[in-house]
């Protein structure tokens, strides 16, 4: 891959951002989302409004390779732990896009003062995911057993994941 932005999601992005949204859903490999979330839900689902933050990886040709969004992972007393949730189109996998956006999303979370990044449900037979956030700097806290139903690997444990800022 030659050239990657990492920018801020606009509304006028959705449209190339729902093919690679339900291309992820619909496998059900790695979201605990409704199989049939339809374009108008996916929207709402992702598209998150400020403090929190959407973010798209677009080539050099223009095209979205990958989209993350982040925010706090709590309300209240718990605001000053993040979250994030990542995408990457099935044609850029393997293309340092995921890294990309995770590392953006590291810097973001800096940035915005959070003290740590927390992922509720990594799916645990997304090896690359894992993978990806343990070279990171996550570590694996705790794994509710079978709480995913994989369609290919049965039922999976979910993974929460850790990192400190």
């Amino acid at each position: 891959m030659s050239a990657m932005e990492i920018r801020d999601a606009t509304a006028a992005d959705w449209p190339e951002i729902w093919p690679i949204f339900e291309a992820i859903v619909r496998a059900g490999e790695t979201y605990a989302y409704d199989l049939e979330t339809g374009y108008d839900e996916g929207r709402a689902l992702w598209m998150e409004r400020p403090p929190a933050r959407v973010a798209v990886a677009v080539g050099d040709d223009g095209a979205i390779l990958g989209t993350s969004k982040m925010s706090a992972n709590r309300s209240g007393n718990g605001a000053h732990v993040g979250t994030a949730s990542f995408m990457v189109s099935p044609d850029a996998r393997g293309q340092g896009v995921g890294r990309a956006l995770g590392e953006d999303m590291i810097a973001w979370s800096r940035a915005a003062g959070f003290r740590a990044i927390q992922f509720n449900a990594v799916v645990e037979s997304n090896v690359g995911a894992v993978r990806l956030w343990q070279a990171l700097g996550f570590a694996i806290i705790g794994t509710v057993p079978e709480a995913f139903r994989s369609p290919s690997a049965g039922y999976v444990g979910l993974h929460v994941m850790l990192k400190t800022l």
